[in-house]
């Protein structure tokens, strides 16, 4: 139940981080309302409480080194299906081996 809770979280911090940042450059890049930038830093401030909600048996730096490769593997995503700039095959081999490396961070068996 850890693990699924664990990588919920994980897609939940992505999320808002990468929404967040998104409605922030919205505003000042394609200079929408000031209501874009302001949506955009509450949903940030939520990032930054979301990794604190991980099992307790993850630390610190476990869980942000980890979620770097989340945050890569949804940046990804976020530029396919909202930016429509589709992965090409480097970025693929990239992902998985994020995947691996989070896998390896967050949920290898240790004695």
């Amino acid at each position: 139940m850890e693990f699924i809770r664990s990588i919920s979280l994980f897609l939940v911090a992505g999320l808002c981080e990468i929404g967040g940042g998104y409605l922030v450059w919205l505003w000042l890049r394609e200079s929408r309302s000031i209501w874009f930038g302001l949506i955009g830093g509450i949903v940030l401030v939520l990032y930054g409480i979301i990794p604190t909600l991980q099992p307790s048996v993850f630390n610190f730096g476990r869980v942000y080194a980890a979620y770097g490769g989340v945050f890569i593997i949804l940046s990804l995503l976020w530029g396919w299906q909202i930016d429509n700039k589709t992965p090409d095959t480097f970025d693929l081999i990239g992902a998985l081996i994020c995947l691996i490396g989070v896998s390896v961070i967050m949920y290898w068996p240790r004695g």
